[in-house]
C-alpha cells in the first residue's frame, strides 16, 4: 500500500530507470551545449541540445538525461552490493541475508515463472470467502494487513492540528489508469485507452486463473466501478489544498460518514485501538465507498478486490503478468520501447522493500563525511539567503515577515542518511519464492507504519531511502530531506566548482526550502500545524504573485491543445522559481571576500551557475510520457522547469546579455517573483 499523502513535495515523480551512463557528469559539460541555439531564445535547448542529439532516449526508458544517467550510476553501485551479497551465504535474519536472498529470488525468473499465479492463492481465497457484508469488511482488513491496497488506503500521518502526534489517515484507493480524467473523457483517443485498459484488466485476470468469460465480465465490472469512483474523487489540483483534505473525524463521525463499514472491527483486525481520530483525505470518495458497500453486489466487490490484488502484485509474478504490465503501462501509456532489464527492476524492488538495510551499505560505499559537510554548508547558505530575501521583501508587512522567519529558523534539514537505521525484525526472505518474500516485507512495512498511529511523531524517520535520487519537503514536519542518492553527479560533485554545484544541487536545496512557503506549504506554521499565520493583506499579495506563476504555466504546451494545469504545477513551479533565485544569491554570497573565480570554457561563474541548472534538470521525455505527466504529475516537464523560472530572473538575463523581446525575457508586466 502506498503511503498516505503527507503533504510531501518532491523534486520529481516516478521511479528512475535508465539505460546507459555517459561520461562527464561531474561538472559543466561543454560538449552538451547546442551553440546553434542562443541562450536567450531557449536555454533548455542551449544547455543540453547537443547531449540530447547524441544520447537518444534508450529503448527501456521514457526519460533520459544527465540527471537520469547519474541515477543509473547509483543503481550500478546497488547492483554490485546486491550481487556480492547474493553470492554469499549470510547468517539468517541479518540485513545481508535479507538483501542477498531477496535480490537473488527476484533474479530467479525461472522459479518465478514456474510458480505462475500460485503466490496469489491465499489472498484469492480470502476474497472468495466473502459471503456477506461482514466478511467483506473483514476481507478488506485482511488484505490491508498484507499490504494489498484494496478499496481505500489507510496509514499513519502527522495530525495537521497537532503535528507532534501521529493520526490515522484514510485516502482514496488506487485507480488502474493514471488519473481520474482518463475515465471521464469521451474523445476518440480516451475511449481507445479505456478499451485497451479493459483488455488489460481481462488479460491479467485470466493470468490469475479466471476463465475467459469470468475475466471478461470482471473486467467490465472493474472499469464501471472505477469510472464511478473517478467521477467523485477530488482532482489532483484539489488534492493540493490542505483544507480540502484535512477532514478530522472522531470514531462516531466515521461511523456516520460510512455507516455500512464497521471501523471498530477493521481496527481490531489490524490490532489497533479505535479511540483516536482519523483524517479523511477525500470525503466524497468515502461517501461513494459507503454507497457501493450498500448497493454493489458481493460478486462485483469480489471482482474489484481481485483486480486490486492482481494489479498490485503483477510485476512480482510470472512472465504473463510482467509482459502485460509492460505492454499496457510501460508501452501503451508511457511510450517505453523495451522492457526494463530484470536486474534493474530487482535493484529498485529491493530498495523499495528493504531500503534502509540497502541504504546503509550504499552510504558506506559512496557518501563520505566530507560530502555531507559540504552539502550542510550549502544548506546553511541557502537558508541564510532566503532569510535575507524575506527581510527585504517590499510587499510583506513586518508582522508576517517575522512569522515567516520563525518558520524558516525551525526547518529541520536531513542530509544523506538517517541518524538511526531501521531494522526488519520478522521479515522472512527465502530464495524459494520472490513473491512470498516480497509479501513478507510489505506486511512488515504496513505494520510498522500502522504502529505509529496514536504515537508522538518520530522525527528520526525518513520518507525516502538513502540511495534515492530525489529530495522532499514535508509541511507537517517542516523538514527538508536530501538523500545521498541525489548528492551525486550531475546534481553535486566534490570535483565540481561551486558555480555548478550551486546551480545543480543548490537549486534543488532552494526548491525544497521554498516548498515551505509555496501555495501549499505556506498554510502550515513553524511546527507543521495547518494554521493561517498571514495578515489578510499579505495573503492577498502572496496569492497575486502565485497567480502570476500559475498563469505562466497555463500557457506552456507539450503539443497543440495539451498543456500544463497551472494550479496543479503551482507548488513545484514556485519551488523552482524561488529555488533558483535564492541559490544564486547564496552562490554570490559565498564569493564575498574571495577572488573572482576565473571563466571556464568561455563561461563566467554566473553563466556556469545557470548551466548547472540547465544541465542537471535537462530531461528528454517521450511524448507519450509527457501526456501522462501533464495530467497526473504536479511537476512541469523539464523544458519548462528550466525556461520557466529563468525567464523571470534579471540575473539570468544579465549573465547572458538577454534583451527585451528575447524569448527568455518575460516583460516587466508578466515577470513573476514570489520570494
Amino acid at each position: 500500500m502506498r503511503t498516505i499523502p503527507l503533504l510531501v513535495v518532491v523534486l520529481l515523480a516516478g521511479p528512475i530507470v535508465s539505460g546507459q551512463a555517459p561520461a562527464n557528469l561531474k561538472n559543466m559539460d561543454l560538449d552538451a551545449i547546442d551553440r546553434s541555439c542562443k541562450p536567450c531564445d531557449d536555454f533548455f535547448q542551449f544547455s543540453m541540445g547537443k547531449w540530447h542529439e547524441q544520447n537518444p532516449i534508450p529503448g527501456n526508458q521514457t526519460v533520459w538525461s544527465k540527471r537520469w544517467a547519474g541515477a543509473d550510476g547509483n543503481r550500478e553501485v546497488l547492483k554490485g552490493i546486491l550481487e556480492g551479497l547474493a553470492a554469499t551465504r549470510n547468517r539468517p535474519g541479518t540485513n545481508e541475508q535479507l538483501l542477498g536472498d531477496l535480490y537473488g529470488a527476484c533474479m530467479s525468473t525461472d522459479a518465478i515463472d514456474t510458480a505462475a499465479a500460485a503466490p496469489l492463492a491465499a489472498p484469492l481465497r480470502t476474497i472468495a470467502s466473502i459471503s456477506d457484508r461482514r466478511t467483506l469488511d473483514r476481507a478488506i482488513a485482511e488484505l490491508h494487513r498484507d499490504g494489498i491496497p484494496v478499496a481505500f488506503e489507510f496509514g499513519a500521518i502527522p495530525d495537521s492540528d497537532n503535528p507532534r502526534q501521529m493520526i490515522a489517515g484514510v485516502a482514496p484507493g488506487m485507480l488502474g489508469l493514471p488519473d481520474r480524467d482518463y475515465y471521464l473523457k469521451d474523445d476518440a483517443a480516451s475511449k481507445s485507452t479505456q478499451e485497451r485498459y479493459r483488455r488489460h484488466v481481462e488479460t491479467l485476470l485470466r493470468a490469475a486463473g479466471l476463465s475467459a468469460a469470468a475475466a471478461s465480465t470482471s473486467a467490465a465490472t472493474v472499469v464501471r466501478l472505477e469510472t464511478q469512483q473517478a467521477r467523485v474523487r477530488l482532482s489532483r489540483a484539489d488534492l493540493r489544498d490542505p483544507y480540502k483534505t484535512n477532514n478530522r473525524r472522531s470514531p462516531a463521525e466515521m461511523a456516520k460518514l460510512t455507516p455500512h463499514f464497521n471501523w471498530g472491527a477493521y481496527y481490531e483486525s489490524l490490532g489497533l485501538d479505535y479511540h483516536g481520530l482519523a483524517t479523511v483525505i477525500d470525503l466524497d470518495f468515502m461517501t461513494e465507498f459507503d454507497r457501493e458497500l450498500e448497493q454493489v453486489s458481493l460478486d462485483d466487490w469480489k471482482a474489484l478486490l481481485r483486480w486490486d490484488l492482481v494489479r498490485s502484485r503483477a510485476r512480482d509474478l510470472s512472465a504473463p503478468f510482467r509482459d502485460e504490465m509492460f505492454e499496457f503501462v510501460d508501452r501503451t501509456l508511457n511510450g517505453q520501447r523495451e522492457a526494463t532489464p530484470r536486474w534493474k527492476y530487482c535493484v529498485d524492488r529491493t530498495d523499495e522493500l528493504l531500503g534502509e538495510a540497502l541504504g546503509k551499505a550504499y552510504v558506506e560505499k559512496v557518501f563520505p563525511p566530507a560530502a555531507k559537510q559540504r552539502v550542510q554548508e550549502m544548506v546553511k547558505n541557502l537558508l541564510a539567503a532566503l532569510d535575507e530575501s524575506i527581510r527585504g521583501l517590499e510587499w510583506m508587512t513586518p508582522e508576517t515577515k517575522q512569522k515567516a522567519l520563525v518558520k524558516l529558523a525551525a526547518f529541520t534539514p536531513k542530509i544523506g542518511y538517517p541518524d538511526r537505521w531501521r531494522e526488519y525484525p520478522g521479515v522472512r526472505v527465502t530464495r524459494a519464492s520472490f513473491a512470498d518474500s516480497a509479501a513478507s516485507a510489505m506486511r512488515f512495512a504496513q505494520t510498522d507504519d500502522r504502529d505509529q498511529i496514536g504515537k508522538p511523531v518520530d522525527r528520526t524517520r525518513w520518507g525516502m531511502t538513502a540511495p534515492t535520487s530525489n529530495a522532499y519537503y514535508s509541511a507537517r514536519r517542516n523538514e527538508i530531506v536530501f538523500p545521498a542518492g541525489i548528492l551525486t553527479p550531475p546534481m553535486f560533485s566534490m570535483e565540481a566548482d561551486d558555480a555548478v554545484n550551486y546551480g545543480g544541487i543548490g537549486v534543488v536545496i532552494g526548491h525544497e526550502i521554498s516548498h515551505g512557503f509555496d501555495d501549499q506549504g505556506s498554510q502550515f506554521d513553524a511546527e507543521g500545524r495547518l494554521k493561517n499565520w498571514w495578515t489578510a493583506e499579505d495573503r492577498q499579495r502572496f496569492d497575486e504573485r502565485t497567480a502570476c506563476v500559475a498563469d505562466q504555466f497555463n500557457n506552456y504546451f507539450i503539443e497543440p491543445g495539451t498543456g500544463h494545469n497551472g494550479r496543479l504545477v503551482l507548488g513545484e513551479s514556485i519551488g523552482d522559481l524561488a529555488g533558483a533565485r535564492i541559490a544564486y544569491l547564496a552562490y554570490m554570497k559565498s564569493l564575498e571576500g574571495k577572488p573572482r573565480p576565473p571563466d571556464i570554457g568561455g563561461f563566467t561563474p554566473e553563466q556556469r551557475f545557470f548551466l548547472g541548472w540547465g544541465q542537471s534538470r535537462g530531461d528528454n521525455m517521450r511524448i507519450e510520457r509527457q501526456r501522462v505527466y501533464v495530467v497526473s504529475d504536479p511537476h512541469p516537464v523539464a523544458k519548462y522547469r528550466v525556461i520557466g523560472p529563468l525567464s523571470n530572473m534579471p540575473e539570468f538575463q544579465k549573465a547572458f546579455g538577454c534583451k527585451a523581446g528575447d524569448a527568455m525575457v518575460r516583460t516587466a508586466e508578466k515577470a513573476c517573483r514570489v520570494w
